[in-house]
């Protein structure tokens, strides 16, 4: 009888992969490390030192909160992604290696990551 896998387990597994892919290409150690979540109804970000694994800089949907605007969720990750980059400038980070923690690059995930690029951070 075949076993059922639950949602968060391949989350988790998908994870794993992506995070050793990291560790193998050696980018740890040069690259600061781009970590995202997200949840129903939010979105969160924050960029890891490469070294120490302390959050340099970070962003999520919470902030758009006090704007009292209705925005789809894609458009919160692009806001997001604005307030990020601002942020990533600022604190003169080079470049990023992407953690997207499991989830599929698509939709949410892909909007904060593609918008991030075309503001000029190197991911």
């Amino acid at each position: 009888m075949k076993k059922l896998v639950s949602k968060k387990t391949m989350r988790e597994r998908r994870a794993k992969k992506s995070r050793h892919h990291i560790k193998l290409l050696g980018v740890e150690r040069d690259t600061a490390r781009l970590s995202l979540h997200r949840s129903g109804k939010h979105i969160y970000a924050q960029v890891i030192a490469p070294v120490g694994g302390s959050v340099l800089v970070s962003a999520s949907s919470l902030e758009l909160r006090k704007d009292n605007v209705t925005l789809t969720k894609s458009e919160k990750s692009k806001k997001v992604a604005e307030i990020l980059a601002e942020r990533i400038k600022n604190a003169e980070i080079l470049s990023l290696a992407c953690d997207r923690s499991g989830f599929k690059y698509h939709g949410r995930v892909a909007a904060l990551v593609s918008t991030l690029r075309e503001n000029g951070v190197n991911v």
